[in-house]
């Protein structure tokens, strides 16, 4: 109860954050700093706070079938990355440059190396809180699962596409 009692006169004490809206929820019940840190950083994965709406899914099959399609698809992506994200093009070309190593893996390592690109994906989207490219991320999980070099191919056209226009 006095350690509460000190953290209100600490904090009525401080001069006023600057440049920032004050936290919601006021006087945190959890007592220790780093948990709450800790969810922000890891983001939203689980629940709809924060979004209105989730990104479309992108359809593999059509994807394979249509070039228009990826077009159109990457356009999408590099204007959801612009209006909620703030990454650079240097992370996206980091794993564009994965792509490309796991699509020329030989033909009996492909989808582990698809597996681990997934991988690397989740952590870049957690780490620097890219959710444009949550769809991308559940679009790798079905071209692993269907394990189809033209998926494969595709993946890594749609991921060309993005890098371009990205820049």
């Amino acid at each position: 109860m006095a350690d509460a009692q000190q953290e209100t006169k600490d904090r009525e004490r401080r001069p006023p954050r600057e440049g920032r809206p004050p936290r919601e929820g006021g006087a945190r019940e959890s007592g220790g700093r780093g948990d709450d840190r800790r969810d922000d950083r890891r983001g939203d994965r689980g629940g709809d706070r924060g979004r209105s709406e989730g990104p479309p899914e992108i359809d593999l099959e059509k994807l394979i079938g249509d070039p228009l399609y990826l077009d159109n698809q990457a356009h999408g992506v590099v204007s959801r990355m612009r209006d909620m994200d703030s990454g650079t093009k240097s992370q996206l070309r980091r794993l564009y440059n994965a792509v490309r190593r796991a699509c020329r893996a030989p033909e009996n390592e492909r989808q582990q190396q698809f597996v681990m690109l997934r991988a690397r994906l989740a952590y870049t989207i957690a780490r620097h809180s890219l959710r444009s490219l949550d769809m991308l991320e559940k679009l790798l999980l079905a071209v692993t699962r269907k394990n189809d070099a033209r998926g494969y191919e595709r993946f890594r056209d749609l991921f060309e596409a993005i890098v371009a226009y990205n820049e």
